[in-house]
C-alpha cells in the first residue's frame, strides 16, 4: 500500500511494515498494551514491556518477603542501575543521577541553585507546564520573574535561537528550554542555546523528557549545565524512571528533593538513597533499554519510527484536510522524528483543558489513545510512533477519529486560550 507523503504533493512513499524482533515476532509482542485499543500516544506515558513488568513483580515480591534485607541494600541496586543506563545515553555514570521523572529532576535543580535575587528566568512558550511552573515559583521566591520567549511553530533553528537569546537581559540568570517540545513535537536548538548561555554566565536547564533514546546520545549533544529526561517514554522503561545529567564541575551543588541517609555522600550517590520508594522502575530501566536493543536494535527502532511518522502524519493530515476543506498538515520546523502534529478543526481543543477532555472523549468513544495539545489558541492531535505501531493504526485514526473530530468541532467548538497563573502558558502531557 502506498500513501501520499504530503497532502500538497503527488509524491508517494512506501511506509515500513511491522517491525520484527530478531526472532521474527512482531515488535508488539514485547509490549503489554491492550490489543483492543489503538495506541497512538507513546509520547505521554510510554508503554510497558512484558518482561520488565514481570521482573518488577518479582522484585516487589522479593522486597515484600524480606524488607529488612531489601531496603538497606536498595541504594546499591540503584547505583548498579546507573552504571547500566549511562552507556545507552553516552554519559559517564558519575554525571548521572536517577530520579522518578523529568519534572522531579527539574525540581531538584530548582531547589539546588543559588541564583541572585531579582533575577529573570527565560522559558519558551512551548514548555511543559509543570517545569515552567517550577521556574515561575523559583523566580517569584527570588523576587524575580519568568520571561517567555515566543517561538513560532515554523521558526527555523536559527530563528528559534534568536528568539530565546532575544529574551535575555542583564538580569537573566537561567534559561529553561525543551530538547523536544511536548505540546508541539519539535526539536529546539538546545546545544546552541546552552553554549550561548554559558558565554553569558547564564545557567541552562534542558527539559529532555522525550529525548532519551529518541535522539542518540542526546545528553552529550545538548551539553547543558543540567539535562533531565524520562526513560519511560521512548526508552520503554516503566513509569518512575528518569535521569538527571549534570555538566562536570556542577555536581557538588546538586541535591535530591528529599533528604535521606545519602545526604553526606557525593553526587550522584546521594541520589541513590530513595528511602521506601518503589525503586523497581529505576533498577529495571537498564534492562528495558537492553531488551529493546537485543530484540529490535535502537537504530532500527529510530529508523522505523521516523519513516512511519512521515507516512502516518501525511495520511492523517490528508484525511483531516479533505474533511475540513483546509490544509491541516502542521508546518513544524525541526519536527521530532517520532511525534508529529496534525491541526485540528478550527475551534476544537484550543485550551489545555479542552485538549485533555478531547483525549478522554476519543478514548471513550473510539478506543483510541491519542494526545491532543494546544498552542497559541489552536488545537492539534499529537501522533506518536514507536516500534509496535504500524500504518494501519493511523489509517484507522483517519477513518474513524477524523470524522468524529470534525463532527465534535461543529457542535462543541472552543475558542478560549488557556494560560496558567501569572500569564505563564501551561501545556499538557
Amino acid at each position: 500500500m502506498t500513501r501520499p507523503r504530503d497532502p500538497e504533493s503527488n509524491l508517494v512513499t512506501s511506509p515500513p511494515g511491522p517491525l520484527l524482533t530478531r526472532s521474527g515476532q512482531e515488535a508488539s509482542s514485547l509490549f503489554a498494551l491492550d490489543p483492543a485499543l489503538r495506541h497512538l500516544n507513546h509520547g505521554s506515558f510510554g508503554a510497558p514491556l512484558v518482561a520488565i513488568l514481570e521482573e518488577q513483580e518479582r522484585l516487589r515480591r522479593e522486597a515484600a518477603a524480606a524488607p529488612v534485607r531489601w531496603f538497606p541494600a536498595a541504594a546499591t541496586r540503584v547505583g548498579r542501575a546507573r552504571a547500566a543506563i549511562a552507556p545507552h545515553l553516552g554519559v559517564s555514570p558519575d554525571q548521572l543521577a536517577l530520579v522518578v521523572n523529568a519534572s522531579a529532576g527539574a525540581s531538584a535543580v530548582y531547589g539546588s541553585l543559588d541564583l541572585p535575587r531579582g533575577c529573570e528566568i527565560v522559558v519558551t512558550d512551548h514548555g511543559y507546564g509543570a517545569v515552567t511552573m517550577g521556574a515561575d515559583r523559583l523566580a517569584r521566591r527570588l523576587g524575580g520573574r519568568v520571561v517567555v520567549a515566543e517561538v513560532a511553530l515554523d521558526d527555523s533553528p536559527e530563528r528559534a535561537l534568536a528568539a530565546v537569546l532575544g529574551a535575555f537581559t542583564d538580569r537573566t540568570a537561567m534559561v529553561v528550554v525543551d530538547h523536544v517540545t511536548s505540546p508541539t513535537a519539535r526539536e529546539l536548538p538546545v546545544a546552541e542555546i546552552c553554549a550561548a548561555a554559558r558565554t553569558r554566565g547564564v545557567v541552562s536547564l534542558v527539559d529532555a523528557a522525550h529525548a532519551p533514546m529518541l535522539i542518540e546520545r542526546a545528553a552529550t549533544l545538548a551539553d547543558a549545565d543540567y539535562w533531565v529526561g524520562n526513560l519511560h517514554k521512548f526508552g520503554c522503561a516503566s513509569p518512575g524512571a528518569a535521569v538527571l545529567v549534570t555538566r562536570p564541575g556542577l555536581e557538588e551543588g546538586l541535591w535530591p528533593l528529599i533528604d535521606s541517609w545519602g545526604g553526606s555522600l557525593p553526587f550522584p550517590e546521594r541520589f541513590d538513597h530513595q528511602g521506601t520508594l518503589d525503586i523497581t522502575p529505576l533498577i529495571t530501566a537498564g534492562s528495558a533499554l537492553d531488551l529493546v536493543e537485543d530484540e529490535l536494535g535502537w537504530d532500527r527502532v529510530r529508523a522505523h519510527t521516523a519513516a512511519l511518522a512521515d507516512a502516518g502524519q501525511a495520511l492523517v493530515a490528508a484525511a483531516m484536510s479533505r474533511a475540513t476543506g483546509v490544509d491541516c498538515l502542521a508546518r513544524v520546523a525541526s519536527p521530532a522524528t517520532a511525534m508529529r502534529l496534525v491541526t485540528l478543526p478550527a475551534g476544537l481543543g484550543t485550551t489545555v483543558d479542552a485538549a485533555n477532555a478531547l483525549r478522554e472523549r476519543v478514548l471513550a468513544d473510539l478506543g483510541i489513545e491519542a494526545a491532543f495539545t494546544s498552542c497559541r489558541g489552536r488545537g492539534y492531535v499529537r501522533l506518536s510512533f514507536h516500534a509496535y505501531n504500524v500504518l494501519d493504526d493511523y489509517a484507522d485514526f483517519a477513518d474513524r477519529a477524523v470524522p468524529h473530530l470534525v463532527d465534535l468541532a461543529r457542535r462543541e467548538g472552543d475558542a478560549v486560550t488557556s494560560t496558567g497563573a501569572h500569564g505563564i502558558p501551561v501545556v499538557g502531557l
